[in-house]
């Protein structure tokens, strides 16, 4: 297909692709002319997710493309494309060297455990959640740290319906576009959605009216 084509079916413009094929994340075509390529369908997967990571996922472009090389490299699993995928959403922290980082840690650790969950030591989630109980238990919020366990067991069934919806998509790189873009904005659906049911809910139980909140 040439470039047009290549656009038309990724939505990602013209200027864009030579964007992205100039910094690398987008292989070049085969030349067909001094002016022309011919690209493929292995434009089209790489490309499509180079748009889900920069456009969605908000990713630097020196990011994106070395996700997108790992995402890409031959021989990797399923599990590693997608973990590379997600992974690639979460920036990297820094642990903080205090008590109430490292007591959060350790919660984090146990949850982990208790829950049975497989997870790999270098999930940036880990420090991504240890950091917010650390803040949490720094403002003296315990009775909200009680509540990881229901946290942790809605997560579990909504991780569960996600991998496998995702998983029926059979194309190893269309599941880890999908994680991509479900990643980055299924965060601000269940953020949303739980505002929403914590209105309704408190409406309920403190004798609230949408009308007088609104």
């Amino acid at each position: 297909m040439r470039i047009a084509e290549l656009s038309r079916r990724t939505g990602v413009p013209i200027p864009t692709i030579k964007y992205y094929m100039r910094e690398g994340m987008v292989p070049q075509g085969e030349r067909t002319g001094p002016n022309q390529a011919r690209y493929g369908e292995e434009h089209v997967r790489r490309l499509r997710l180079a748009k889900a990571l920069v456009e969605v996922g908000g990713l630097p472009v020196a990011s994106a493309r070395q996700a997108l090389a790992l995402i890409f490299s031959s021989g990797i699993s399923e599990f590693d494309v997608l973990g590379k995928a997600q992974y690639a959403l979460t920036p990297p922290r820094e642990r903080a060297g205090d008590d109430a980082g490292d007591d959060a840690a350790a919660q984090v650790e146990d949850l982990i455990a208790r829950r049975g969950w497989q997870v790999k030591p270098g999930n940036p989630a880990r420090r991504t959640l240890a950091d917010a109980l650390a803040t949490l238990n720094r403002l003296g919020q315990d009775d909200y740290l009680e509540l990881l366990e229901t946290y942790a067991e809605a997560a579990e069934h909504l991780a569960d319906t996600e991998v496998r919806a995702i998983s029926r998509r059979g194309d190893l790189h269309a599941m880890a576009e999908a994680i991509v873009i479900w990643t980055a904005l299924g965060d601000p659906v269940i953020a949303s959605l739980r505002r929403l049911a914590q209105e309704a809910r408190a409406a309920r139980l403190l004798g609230g009216t949408a009308e007088e909140t609104a």
